[in-house]
């Protein structure tokens, strides 16, 4: 039992990332903000992101218990770590993931109001919920849990290995508005899908003295890309996903919108809507559907090794009883739609700058506090995170800010970003939760984000 559980939550530790780049958004006109906000102010005549460098970000994060609540090394035996761990666990707790890697970005000035900013980049994309009632009854089999309905909406899962090229349009059109737009190509190279599935599992006990189970309502799905070729053995290689990543079989569209405006020389908002669009899954597809309602009787869900031939049992009694549908059909996945919404103030007119000439008014404060609010639509609704941060200037050549993040993971999520500029190069590093570096086992959120461009201004 202990190592099943230990396979199961390692496979799922490495899904369990976060989307939000709260760090960044509307930070110190790094290159990278644009894929936050094409309307992001720009003060650069071109960029260039050094290839694969200009733009690395993974973030982990977890609701519900965290990898030292399950292995930490306390002389308390894994099965009571498991246990209370689903004891803990809520309906709604889930893991998400978001990481992606920058292959190639840059920028132009086109002329006195636009600019230009092409690219492709690597994202990983994936949603868990947590399923901790179908958890409760593999640990504990069925006998506590009769008349009890295990609802199948608590499965649904989403996963997406993809490339994006993508290039954007951000025109100046006065001195308080700034906006913006970026299309973007989608090529998926491996999708798995399960998502809005109904129905319940029942059991009951019979006048015969068997357990009697009930599908109720049933209606699942799964959905695949790239994992099984056409004898529907599993079949997954890197010549896949390279072969696919780019301009490969499996294609989508989408676009990104956003502004920002000043109110005043001290006071602005900024907004943007990521990822409209849409993949279509064609290469390698592997489909199945259960729906209808079905009864059975004699098998216990027992989890342990009285019966070694349950598993055999169980899986040709739901096969008897129960047909399943698969189909090679093409299938089309909406990308993860994101919204952010920024405001910002700045202050503490810097006197060394007083009197220089030819810059803009942010140039003339030190200072800048504000907020973000971040929302994410996943599979059991949309998502939010809440961010305040304080910002502070040393000097032309370095920037930093920390931030304050309330979100599903965590309530206490401190947040450092360091912006430096040598000569034409800008380094920066933006690091999330920064009280647990020293023990992220025990953190349920973590994340970084890095990368080098050569700015010319």
């Amino acid at each position: 039992m202990k190592k099943i559980f230990i396979l199961f939550f390692l496979t799922f530790s490495g899904l369990i990332f976060a989307q939000n780049k709260q760090v960044l958004y509307g930070f110190d006109n790094i290159p990278q903000g644009l894929l936050l906000n094409p309307g992001a102010k720009t003060d650069y005549k071109y960029h260039v992101g050094v290839p694969v460098l200009s733009g690395i970000s993974a973030s982990v994060s977890t609701s519900g218990f965290t990898i030292a609540d399950l292995f930490r090394e306390d002389n308390v035996d894994f099965t009571t770590k498991f246990n209370n761990v689903i004891n803990n666990l809520d309906n709604n707790d889930y893991a998400y993931i978001n990481s992606q890697v920058e292959v190639i970005n840059a920028g132009y000035k086109l002329n006195k109001r636009d600019y230009l900013s092409v690219g492709y980049y690597t994202e990983f994309d994936a949603f868990l919920k947590i399923p901790k009632e179908f958890l409760e009854l593999i640990k504990d089999g069925n006998a506590p849990f009769i008349n009890r309905n295990f609802l199948f909406s608590n499965l649904a899962t989403k996963a997406d290995v993809l490339g994006v090229i993508h290039a954007g349009i951000t025109r100046k059109f006065n001195e308080k508005f700034t906006a913006g737009a970026r299309l973007k190509i989608y090529s998926g190279a491996l999708n798995v899908t399960s998502t809005g599935n109904t129905g319940s599992f029942t059991t009951r006990l019979g006048t015969t003295s068997l357990y009697q189970h009930s599908l109720t309502n049933l209606n699942v799905n799964a959905y695949s890309s790239g994992l099984y070729n056409e004898n529907d053995e599993f079949d997954l290689t890197a010549d896949d996903i390279t072969g696919n990543i780019f301009l490969g079989s499996n294609l989508g569209l989408g676009f990104d919108i956003g502004f920002t405006y000043a109110i005043d020389d001290q006071t602005e908002i900024s907004a943007s809507l990521l990822d409209v669009g849409f993949i279509s899954y064609s290469n390698k597809v592997r489909n199945g559907n259960v729906e209808g309602d079905y009864t059975f009787s004699g098998i216990e869900f027992l989890f342990d090794n009285s019966n070694p031939d349950y598993w055999r049992n169980l899986n040709d009694e739901i096969n008897a009883r129960i047909p399943r549908n698969e189909n090679r059909e093409s299938y089309a996945v909406m990308r993860p739609l994101k919204l952010n919404f920024g405001g910002r103030y700045s202050f503490g007119k810097s006197r060394r700058e007083e009197n220089c000439s030819d810059m803009t008014y942010n140039d003339y404060y030190d200072n800048a506090l504000g907020g973000q609010i971040f929302s994410v639509l996943t599979p059991i609704g949309p998502r939010f995170a809440l961010t305040g941060f304080y910002e502070r200037k040393f000097s032309k050549r370095l920037n930093t800010r920390i931030t304050y993040t309330v979100d599903d993971f965590s309530n206490s999520n401190i947040g450092l970003g360091i912006s430096a500029n040598i000569w034409k190069i800008n380094v920066y590093t933006a690091v999330d939760n920064v009280l647990q570096l020293t023990d992220l086992a025990a953190s349920n959120s973590a994340s970084f984000q890095f990368g080098i461009n050569f700015i010319s201004r």
